[in-house]
């Protein structure tokens, strides 16, 4: 048997060398080719197709609005800038950015249902579905009558669930809350759209429901007793333990007494 002869260490030396050398141009390769494909024209980005809710905002308008102000191709364009960018636009409150191949970007947008005005009547703020506080047109809100709430922005939540839970207590009165405030001491007060105003006093929504409804059980009885209906109220403070205070077009009387009655 031929004993195994050693490589001399000069050739394994550049046998490491070819190697290491090879592998070198491989990589260089790899990345040259995708450095040419990512700045291939053909990946700069085209085109941009818009989905979902554009009730305030055309399709066209977006693209025209957004396009300058994305940066990248397909590949390097960053997917949460561009979301937020999106988002940006006016009555846009979520927007779902992906990409399709080669060139495009898909856009799933979801508009802000306003459902109230919000802040003082100088103010442009708006209310949505979630409770949420954003800044557009008011000229431009569909729905009208819209009722105003106010109050801290990191309570809108709040506020709309209360509005949502002592609202529909008015409507077997033919009465509706135009405008309802949380105030910064944490009181709640309400007008109606006849003009009428209601002390709401403090406590958790449960408890403001149960302290009006147990009001407006009253109401009617306690009005009809001065030849009045309901829309007659012009101020009503629920704030009181034992009772009420209650103020009608010309009349004035106290409620803890009524209520007796």
């Amino acid at each position: 048997m031929n004993p195994v002869v050693p490589q001399p260490f000069d050739v394994k030396l550049m046998n490491i060398a070819a190697a290491a050398l090879y592998s070198v141009c491989v990589v260089l390769l790899i990345a040259a080719g995708l450095w040419w494909t990512v700045r291939h024209p053909l990946f700069a980005i085209s085109g941009i197709s818009v989905h979902g809710d554009v009730s305030h905002n055309s399709a066209l308008t977006l693209r025209a609005n957004v396009a300058p102000r994305l940066a990248g191709n397909f590949f390097t364009v960053n997917l949460a800038a561009a979301r937020q960018v999106f988002e940006s636009v006016p009555w846009v409150r979520q927007a779902v950015v992906r990409r399709e191949f080669p060139n495009r970007l898909r856009v799933q947008l979801q508009e802000h249902k306003a459902v109230a005005l919000w802040g003082s009547d100088s103010e442009s703020k708006l209310l949505n579905s979630f409770g949420e506080v954003f800044e557009a047109n008011v000229g431009e809100v569909e729905q009208e009558g819209l009722p105003r709430l106010s109050g801290p922005d990191a309570q809108s939540g709040e506020v709309l669930q209360m509005l949502r839970t002592i609202g529909p207590l008015f409507e077997p009165m033919d009465l509706m809350v135009d405008k309802l405030a949380l105030t910064a001491r944490g009181s709640w007060q309400l007008q109606l759209d006849t003009g009428g105003v209601i002390e709401l006093g403090r406590g958790s929504i449960e408890e403001v429901a149960t302290r009006t409804q147990r009001f407006l059980q009253s109401l009617t009885q306690v009005a009809s007793r001065y030849a009045r209906r309901p829309d007659a109220l012009v101020s009503a403070d629920l704030r009181h333990q034992d009772g009420y205070a209650l103020r009608l077009r010309g009349v004035s009387t106290t409620g803890a007494d009524a209520a007796k009655k």
